[in-house]
């Protein structure tokens, strides 16, 4: 990645207002409080928290020589996983429980920058968990196991003032931004299908694999609205100088989770025990107030949880 995701939206912004400044955000969900760029891009030390040697004994054989945990991330995602200034370093809440997560186990974490709709076909194989502000839901528990983690609901974002008279009980005729591979695209896909169904103009959903570029293109005027997991818009929203806003209140919330090479009984358990000895540690909660998104916190890890809502 040329730019980092802070330098992508207020790109478009700066073009917008006529700026020259080259200045972009990534758009991953609901913070609970506007962040400055300087403070967003200020990893969570986890240097404190220590290795749990009966956690660390579960984890499998192959992974525990290695000595490392290797993380598919999709890194245009902020607050939970983006790059910083130096576009380079993955930094994101997501980033911190990852790296919480190795050192319970007593392995040194490794992020691996991947698309979003790869991770769960790499999981196993390109490395050894994916954690990417997932959603968990029945089709990708086909494919892997999940611990959960995490809960977000899904935002509208439109530019400010709604001029375009967005409406979510009547998208017909409008061009939607989504990000490729997500809860949000397959939403946008039906309700394009019911429109047609219905006779009514079409709704044009535009895909794109990087987070950004759905919100960058509501602000250019290229869309209508863009619709992403609630942490996410809600921190691409605050870094826009007010170009952008939230449409109407966050729809459902969902469980989010890490996923884990399907039938991997023993790594599953090893992150759940580990991800739990987090929450009841309060490391967890303090990586989520570090990024201002403690409002999805859960109190339970669960393996393939039944209960998504």
């Amino acid at each position: 990645m040329s730019t980092t995701p802070f330098k992508t939206l207020k790109s478009a912004v700066a073009m917008v207002a006529g700026a020259a400044m080259l200045f972009a955000v990534a758009a991953c969900g609901t913070s609970d409080k506007a962040t400055s760029p300087e403070e967003s891009i200020t990893a969570y030390d986890v240097s404190s928290i220590t290795k749990d040697d009966a956690i660390a004994a579960l984890v499998p054989e192959d992974v525990a020589e290695g000595g490392d945990l290797s993380v598919g991330m999709e890194l245009s995602y902020a607050p939970a996983e983006f790059l910083a200034e130096d576009g380079k370093t993955p930094v994101g809440y997501d980033v911190d429980l990852a790296k919480a997560l190795g050192r319970v186990m007593g392995l040194e974490t490794k992020i691996v920058s991947s698309s979003f709709d790869t991770i769960v076909p790499s999981v196993g194989a390109k490395y050894d968990l994916g954690i990417t502000a997932m959603t968990i839901n029945e089709e990708r528990m086909e494919a892997v196991d999940f611990v959960s983690y995490y809960k977000a609901g899904s935002t509208w974002a439109v530019t400010k003032g709604n001029p375009n008279k967005v409406d979510t009980a009547d998208l017909c005729g409008l061009k939607i931004a989504v990000q490729t591979g997500t809860v949000q695209e397959e939403e946008a896909n039906a309700a394009a299908e019911q429109c047609e169904a219905d006779g009514k103009d079409k709704i044009e959903v535009l895909s794109y694999d990087l987070q950004t570029d759905a919100a960058t293109n509501v602000v250019t005027g290229k869309a209508d609205a863009f619709y992403a997991d609630s942490p996410v818009a809600g921190y691409a929203i605050s870094q826009t100088d007010g170009a952008l806003e939230a449409l109407d209140e966050n729809e459902g919330a969902i469980k989010q989770g890490i996923a884990i090479k399907k039938g991997d009984s023993a790594m599953a358990k090893a992150v759940q025990k580990a991800m739990q000895k987090l929450m009841d540690d309060g490391d967890y909660m303090k990586i989520l107030e570090h990024w201002g998104v403690e409002s999805g916190a859960l109190d339970t890890a669960e393996i393939n949880p039944v209960d998504l809502d």
